[in-house]
């Protein structure tokens, strides 16, 4: 497959409305944002515009919508704006919102999908991410959600639902992921509400801003609204939600996710164990252990680094470290019961952020990363033999030629260690 490029928008975007949870009045302006930037939510109507970068780890809440947060900072129902973007493949574009939701509008994708068609798209520099499924891979929650992800040439959703309704029964629905396909299938397809849930939905601070005209509603028999725009307009909003919550990962996937009574908390499961696959999956390297000494002075036994799967130039970097029974301190370091040392395993995290800072100087083959602190240091679970570590680091901050750097370890997909490093570029 060709690469893609990563987009913006061409200008800037302006919609108005009400959030259906909050029933507080917002607005919401799309802006383009530079190459790498990610999308960014932020809040205009708080002291200092906090924002809260839409990805996975930021993700606090998926009661009836998909919530992220900042510290105190929260984004409620994100998922509309998430799946127009994902539609056009919009990277990067700051999202600044003058109230705690996203807009309703008319309950459906298309206002935000048609508002970016209008407005345009622009490739950027940079390579945009692809997360390819490589082999079946597997999610379920609590509440019946379940979802299988299989390798495909190009990005399909399936979605079946079963509600016990005379309206809804069960529903199935394939849909190829493209702007396409995603205008003519889902875009203008609305989430829907039961009256019977309504008050209780109130008590908890949600539904207090929906209402006929932003939301399919049904009583006990029928749905109260007019009309439908497709007889099975449940099920394509269901598989609609799905894009813009897997669109939290930040680059289109590769393959064919089928969802099973789909929910948002089931679509951050599976977009979770997506993200595990694709740091196991033998990301292929971008830095191959010869380019790696080329940029770091450490040799046999003390280099720890295997490759480099992924890069974003001055914010963040994963790098792999195979784990075998040959390395030498194995033979003094719990010879019955080898387990890697702890140090070494921060040594190798440091490693890897060395090369991401290394990558950010100039003439780098004259410099040296020097780290003067580790803070929060926590390991997880022992690390073995036969195990392959995927080192995750972002820079939190760099001024000059110092930075302070945020790395996590993963094994099997689980967290196995982290750490927050200081570090210093300095000549040889």
């Amino acid at each position: 497959m060709s690469r893609e490029q990563q987009r913006t928008l061409a200008r800037e975007i302006h919609l108005d409305g009400i959030g259906v949870h909050s029933g507080e009045a917002a607005s919401l302006t799309f802006r383009p944002a530079e190459p790498g930037a990610g999308i960014r939510f932020r809040r205009s109507d708080l002291p200092g515009e906090p924002e809260v970068p839409a990805i996975l780890d930021r993700v606090v809440n998926t009661d009836l919508g998909t919530t992220i947060g900042e510290g105190e900072t929260r984004v409620m129902t994100i998922e509309h704006v998430m799946a127009a973007l994902a539609a056009h493949q919009v990277h990067n574009a700051t999202l600044v919102l003058s109230g705690p939701e996203a807009p309703i509008r008319d309950g459906s994708f298309s206002d935000f999908f048609d508002a970016i068609a209008e407005a345009g798209v622009v490739e950027q520099e940079l390579e945009a991410p692809i997360i390819k499924v490589h082999s079946p891979i597997s999610a379920s929650v609590d509440g019946g959600a379940s979802y299988v992800a299989a390798p495909a040439a190009g990005y399909r959703v399936s979605a079946t639902i079963d509600f016990d309704h005379p309206a809804i029964r069960r529903q199935f629905g394939s849909y190829d992921i493209d702007a396409d396909g995603f205008r003519q299938e889902l875009a203008s397809a609305r989430t829907f509400g039961f009256v019977l849930e309504a008050e209780a939905l109130k008590a908890r601070g949600l539904a207090r801003g929906a209402n006929l005209e932003n939301t399919i509603v049904l009583d006990e028999d029928m749905v109260l609204n007019e009309d439908l725009r497709f007889p099975d307009e449940f099920v394509r909003h269901k598989a609609g939600d799905v894009v813009g919550d897997l669109w939290l990962l930040g680059g289109r996937i590769e393959g064919h996710v089928v969802a099973d009574r789909p929910s948002h908390k089931g679509n951050v499961e599976i977009a979770r164990a997506l993200a595990e696959h694709s740091r196991r999956a033998g990301g292929e390297a971008i830095v191959d252990v010869h380019k790696i000494m080329q940029y770091l002075p450490h040799r046999y036994p003390m280099l720890l680094v295997d490759r480099i799967i992924d890069y974003e130039a001055g914010k963040k970097i994963v790098g792999i470290k195979n784990v075998t029974i040959n390395e030498p301190f194995f033979q003094g370091h719990y010879p019955d019961h080898p387990i890697m040392p702890g140090v070494l395993i921060v040594e190798a995290m440091a490693q890897v952020g060395g090369l991401l800072l290394m990558e950010a100087v100039e003439k780098a083959e004259d410099k040296v990363v020097y780290f003067m602190s580790m803070d929060n240091v926590k390991w997880r679970r022992p690390i073995t033999p036969g195990d392959q570590i995927v080192f995750e680091l972002e820079i939190i901050q760099i001024r000059r030629h110092v930075a302070r750097m945020r790395g996590k370890g993963f094994v099997d997909g689980q967290l196995a260690a982290e750490a927050e490093l200081m570090a210093r570029i300095v000549d040889k």
